[in-house]
């Protein structure tokens, strides 16, 4: 069934609106995940950089289209990394986050298809690919990027 134009809302919108339950979503998968829990954390622990990360992602998707590559430093990209060394995670745990992250913000968008504007969506898919991939890169430069190697290094 086809959602009349004026009806249609853009991807931004959706996950804005759905963040919480996707975050949830998010939560729900990691707490399964053996290789992620095997380090103990709260949930506010393990989802304390969420929130901002998904309104730097909706941000992305209401400026004008650019190519990839061109996504901001996010700040709590950065201090996630670092947290998450400090937690004990390690390099493959991140991006095992990240892929989780993605599997779930994409599950809510196959949930509101029908109130989707599908002129965008192609394009605001591979936005949200480049987006959660660049916080990933940069939370694993702050994860990689640490003292002890420095010191090493310096030596």
């Amino acid at each position: 069934m086809l959602v009349a134009a004026s009806s249609a809302e853009p991807v931004a919108t959706i996950l804005e609106r759905h963040s919480v339950s996707t975050i949830r979503e998010w939560l729900t998968r990691v707490n399964q995940n053996e290789t992620l829990t095997g380090v103990a954390l709260s949930d506010d622990a393990r989802t304390r950089h969420l929130p901002t990360l998904f309104i730097e992602l909706v941000e992305r998707l209401r400026t004008p289209r650019v190519d990839e590559g061109t996504a901001k430093i996010s700040a709590a990209a950065v201090e996630h990394g670092k947290v998450r060394d400090q937690q004990g995670y390690t390099a493959a745990m991140l991006v095992d986050e990240s892929r989780i992250l993605q599997v779930c913000i994409f599950k809510t968008l196959h949930a509101n298809m029908g109130a989707l504007d599908f002129a965008l969506v192609l394009t605001d898919v591979m936005t949200i690919a480049d987006e959660v991939d660049s916080q990933l890169k940069q939370s694993m430069s702050s994860f990689l990027d640490r003292p002890a190697q420095r010191t090493a290094v310096a030596q």
